[in-house]
């Protein structure tokens, strides 16, 4: 409790070395996090400098009441989903330009590939798959499933990072869990 303490004071006092302290030990939790929701490597990669700064930057809003890695969890999971929704808007604004031009040149919208480091060559598609139906989970489901699968987060921690109950958490692990198995079934009837 005393090491995260001088971090944030140090932080708060703009200490260069507070700050690679705390990107040493949170770097992959932070990368990890974000790349579950991405599924991007040079967008997780930026969106984890983006957070440190953030993190950085708002050292003086700090209060204390979580742990600090709750507090980075959070602010990880909110730039996810703001860079999610960002590149949704584009897309969007993609398509719509698309319509509207001259024809020259085609805009395209196909989704990156969804590939995890951490799984085989092999499951490649696979994971992409999985890495589609996490996409459709509402916002709640998925930020549960991704602190409990991809970064093994226990139900108290995930609750203290979505500020809801043990119990919410449990109740959207399970959801969770049900939705991705009727789209991956749904998938895999669709490939057979």
């Amino acid at each position: 409790m005393q090491e995260q303490e001088n971090l944030i004071e140090g932080l708060k006092r703009g200490d260069p070395k507070a700050l690679e302290s705390l990107f040493s030990v949170y770097k992959d939790k932070v990368y990890n996090t974000a790349l579950g929701y991405l599924q991007n490597v040079q967008d997780a990669e930026e969106l984890t400098q983006d957070v440190f700064i953030e993190v950085f930057n708002s050292a003086g809003k700090f209060k204390g009441t979580s742990a600090l890695s709750t507090w980075i969890y959070r602010i990880t999971i909110n730039k996810s989903l703001d860079k999610i929704k960002y590149q949704k808007r584009k897309k969007r604004f993609a398509v719509f330009t698309s319509i509207f031009s001259s024809g020259k040149g085609e805009t395209d919208i196909d989704t990156p590939d969804r590939f995890h480091p951490g799984i085989e060559a092999e499951m490649k598609e696979s994971s992409k798959l999985l890495f589609k139906a996490l996409d459709k989970l509402p916002e709640k489901q998925r930020s549960a499933f991704i602190l409990a699968k991809l970064e093994s987060l226990g139900n108290k921690e995930i609750s203290e990072v979505l500020n809801c109950s043990v119990s919410a958490v449990e109740s959207l692990l399970v959801r969770a869990k049900q939705n991705l198995v009727k789209e991956l079934s749904s998938k895999y009837d669709e490939l057979h």
